[in-house]
């Protein structure tokens, strides 16, 4: 039975599709009424869930605000120096109290900013009160108080002219930045009468209600004016505990119970607490019922008549795609398969096509690619000796020699020497940073002694890149370039310099010089002829054609080209030359590659 299921996909299909249609017919009637009672249960409740998200949000909005502002009053410059003063200043108490009165009259729920100093003079405050139970709030709490870092106090009042206002109060130490010693206290007071608003009118059943419980199960804030302050297990009692930091309970029976939503504000403690009535929720179910049992009973027709139709129609296709592939042999062309529909095997088959279309032009490609980079750099080793370049060395140091003969035609005739021997190399395509560096640093010094007072060039190279393997030839080549098409035309001495530097995983490299630079018309121009070999058709290798090499042999050194064509078939489309320049304000040649791992 098992080979006989193992060797057909329309048999398992059928096999999984029939127990797929009976289970539906006997689980159905079972759950169907519990569905629409659910539904409607957790509707309800994913409504004031959402609500009371939506009301975390904003006090959450006010309690990151406060503490934000907190931070900034007790670094504030004018308050440090008034209560590190430790004597009474008019000047800087009446700027400070301004200060601090227009911050709090910005926001609607602040009733008071205080700042109390320890030394003894009169304190700072936004709000003349005749009585305040902070004092007595932070007695009561000294220990938790001392312990925190910034502290939300309970309920009190504070009596000022304008009448009585209940509220709680963001409570930090301020202390000096010269030797962390206490300078005093801050204390931000919220009005419970604004929160109140927030439960109010978010929206909530109107049977129901909301509270704002403190960390220690005490009311903040409620719609009924006479329940803040007091616990929440005195107001209901037996309510037990709200455990975790979000979630669902109930309280009460029969017509009186009560779904209860809390959610909890993260890094204060604070809970957000809902109560819902369950008769809200509880409605007839029978229409919900009624539907659904008719959808099942059409759905379970149609399926029993379509079975056979679709696993046929969805087999077939494949099983003839399984055949083809069963006799491929790897070394030949995968045939195409004719598509004729648009679903999902039919995407398949499109896809099996043009991955076998994808595939012959990826052989052809590597094919083709992996002989360019040979030509590529077998033309880069051609070019690295200039014959110009080296006729012209080898006068001068024949000159200095048969003039001078000091200690310079010897560092002349070994900087030269240290240059052809990392040129030629041993055919190595890649040398450690430092030693890329060395080799620009010897071509830049017999350039020097050639052209004597012509520019200066400075090295910029991060310490940490020095052993990382990176193309070699890659700076000699842009310096040529930087002398040659900038310096040199400017008729002056001018100014070069080269910084490498990491970059996340990367390293950037920028050659910069204070030359002539380049016309915007033939800027365009080298540019296009930069990124032409890049561009091709889709599937082509973003390689340059073997002409557009040769081509590279007239320029100075490789030429532009021949580097920004390394650099592609080395490192990929992403590590190109990028060109900036602009007449009389020199040149930038800069490009990325990634960092790679120094081998032994």
């Amino acid at each position: 039975m098992t080979r006989w299921l193992a060797k057909s996909l329309k048999r398992k299909l059928i096999l999984l599709l029939l127990p797929a249609i009976l289970l539906p017919l006997l689980l159905t009637g079972a759950l169907l009424y519990r569905m629409a009672a659910n539904a409607a249960e957790e509707k309800a409740k994913g409504a004031g869930m959402n609500t009371l998200r939506q009301i975390a949000g904003k006090l959450e909005f006010v309690v990151q605000d406060l503490e934000n502002m907190s931070l900034f009053l007790i670094g504030q410059r004018d308050i440090q120096l008034y209560l590190d003063n430790g004597e009474e200043d008019i000047s800087r108490y009446t700027l400070n109290v301004g200060f601090l009165t227009n911050l709090a009259f910005s926001k609607k729920y602040i009733a008071d900013i205080t700042v109390e100093p320890a030394s003894g003079i009169p304190p700072l405050t936004t709000t003349t009160k005749r009585s305040t139970g902070l004092p007595e709030v932070l007695l009561q709490h000294e220990e938790t108080y001392r312990q925190s870092v910034r502290w939300w106090s309970p309920l009190y009042e504070n009596r000022t002219p304008e009448g009585t206002k209940r509220v709680f109060s963001l409570v930090r130490p301020i202390r000096s930045f010269n030797d962390f010693r206490t300078l005093g206290t801050l204390s931000i007071a919220v009005d419970e009468a604004e929160i109140r608003t927030y439960l109010t009118g978010s929206g909530w059943e109107a049977e129901g209600r909301v509270l704002l419980l403190d960390e220690k199960g005490q009311v903040l804030s409620a719609a009924d004016p006479a329940w803040p302050g007091r616990p929440l297990a005195e107001l209901y009692p037996g309510i037990g505990q709200l455990a975790g930091s979000r979630g669902i309970a109930h309280y009460g029976e029969g017509e009186g119970r009560q779904t209860v939503l809390y959610h909890t504000l993260p890094g204060i403690g604070w809970k957000l607490v809902g109560f819902l009535p369950t008769r809200i929720y509880t409605a007839q179910s029978g229409y919900i019922l009624a539907v659904t049992a008719g959808a099942v009973l059409l759905g379970l027709l149609l399926a029993a008549g379509l079975v056979l139709v679709f696993t046929d129609r969805v087999t077939r296709p494949l099983t003839r795609l399984a055949h083809n592939l069963k006799g491929l042999n790897p070394d030949e062309p995968m045939p195409p398969y004719e598509v004729k529909s648009s679903d999902e095997v039919g995407l398949l088959l499109h896809s099996y096509n043009k991955l076998s279309d994808r595939i012959q032009r990826l052989k052809e490609q590597v094919q083709q690619e992996e002989a360019r980079k040979k030509e590529a750099d077998l033309l880069a080793l051609q070019a690295q000796i200039h014959p110009h370049f080296l006729y012209n060395t080898l006068s001068s140091i024949h000159w200095t020699a048969l003039m001078n003969k000091d200690r310079q035609t010897s560092e002349m005739v070994g900087a030269l020497s240290d240059f052809l021997r990392f040129s030629l190399n041993g055919g190595e395509e890649y040398c450690p940073l430092q030693q890329e560096v060395e080799h620009a640093r010897n071509y830049a010094y017999i350039q020097a002694i050639r052209f004597p007072g012509q520019f200066e060039i400075e090295f910029y190279i991060d310490p940490s890149l020095s052993p990382r393997p990176v193309l070699k030839l890659l700076l000699q080549p842009l310096i040529e370039n930087a002398l040659v098409h900038g310096i040199q035309k400017l008729g002056r001495c001018g100014s070069i310099y080269i910084h490498v530097r990491r970059q996340g995983d990367s390293a950037v490299f920028a050659v910069e010089d204070t030359g002539a630079g380049i016309p915007e018309e033939r800027l365009r121009e080298l540019r296009s002829e930069l990124t032409g070999g890049e561009a091709g058709k889709a599937g082509k290798a973003a390689v340059p054609a073997p002409a557009a090499l040769k081509h590279t042999k007239k320029t100075s050194g490789y030429g532009l080209r021949n580097v920004h064509q390394r650099l592609l078939l080395h490192y990929g489309r992403g590590a190109g030359l990028g060109i900036d320049s602009a007449p009389q304000q020199g040149t930038r040649i800069t490009f990325t590659i990634p960092i790679e791992e120094a081998t032994a």
